[in-house]
């Protein structure tokens, strides 16, 4: 594997969490072979969406305040060219629907209805998207078996925490995914979906879909993803503070921990509060980095697929 930081080999991939290999192993041989930075990122995302072991993203994820699913997501190759869905309810691979609105209309965003209706129009099969499993823990977080409550400023820390992993990782309740590629021509996508955080006031949509917000992509700066609380993503304008920080000469690292140090001296998070992101310049230099201990990414070269901490914690004894 490549030390973090380094000059990675062409193609490549970078995502957020250990649970994003699978999809990462999926997309591999294909961009391996030549195949497209934006099949690559696709697949992935929507590897995870089908996976009911993920509670933050797609069948598996955890729904709001009355029990109700809807997923995010947004994909992106350049500012002129991205695609994005909000609260969408009835539709699972919101990753590939994001990826229509790029591709087949002359908008960004489309939300609720009007997203499910355009799936609808494309004949892409209605799904179930509240798991039997994640309904169960609805229910036992509204009978009050809870150790957590939803507020404005995330979930708060209890048993919804896992126990760390050999490499720290510790997911939490709204653990987006995110991945970024570089494809052998050189050409950068990223990807990112969630069903956000659980248990959330009906309407809420965090900054997973928002380019500029939870992804941002310019091949003149590069990539990032972010992932955690939304709203403290959505009061820098993480993901593109990143991507311009790279534009401007910053190195990957500089440009996480500028974000982070800006996210600790605005919003003054909690101790469990996290915020995730990942960092890829067009030259396939890379870095992460996390709030707090508990973060972890996975990447994709032609040495393997790997799961590894972040390069930078801002507050590692947290």
């Amino acid at each position: 594997m490549q030390p973090q930081n380094s000059q990675s080999s062409k193609p490549f991939m970078l995502a957020t969490w250990s649970f994003s290999s699978n999809g990462c192993s999926l997309a591999w041989p294909n961009l391996h072979s030549g195949g497209d930075s934006l099949d690559a990122v696709c697949t992935a995302a929507r590897e995870a969406e089908a996976d009911s072991k993920v509670d933050s993203v797609g069948f598996g994820g955890l729904p709001d305040v009355i029990g109700r699913m809807s997923l995010d997501a947004c994909v992106m190759m350049s500012p002129e060219k991205c695609g994005s869905v909000c609260a969408v309810s009835r539709h699972l691979h919101v990753t590939d629907l994001a990826r229509l609105v790029m591709e087949r209309t002359s908008h960004v965003m489309l939300v609720g209805e009007g997203a499910d209706s355009f799936a609808d129009s494309l004949g892409i099969p209605q799904t179930e998207l509240l798991s039997d499993e994640a309904r169960r823990a609805w229910e036992r977080w509204r009978s009050g078996e809870r150790a957590t409550r939803p507020t404005d400023q995330g979930v708060d820390s209890g048993k919804l925490f896992s126990s760390p992993s050999p490499i720290g990782e510790k997911h939490i309740p709204h653990d987006t995914i995110g991945v970024l590629a570089i494809d052998t021509r050189g050409v950068m996508a990223g990807a990112c979906s969630t069903s956000g955080m659980p248990f959330k006031l009906s309407g809420r949509v965090g900054d997973s879909p928002i380019p500029g917000h939870g992804i941002y992509v310019d091949p003149e700066g590069g990539g990032a993803v972010a992932t955690g609380t939304g709203e403290f993503v959505m009061g820098v304008s993480g993901s593109f503070l990143a991507v311009e920080c790279m534009r401007r000469g910053s190195t990957p690292l500089e440009a996480v921990r500028e974000v982070l140090e800006r996210i600790e001296r605005r919003h003054k998070p909690l101790p469990h509060q996290q915020v995730g992101i990942i960092a890829l310049a067009p030259d396939g230099r890379w870095s992460a980095g996390a709030l707090c201990s508990g973060f972890a990414v996975t990447i994709a070269d032609a040495s393997g697929i790997q799961s590894v901490a972040p390069e930078w914690i801002l507050r590692p004894e947290v």
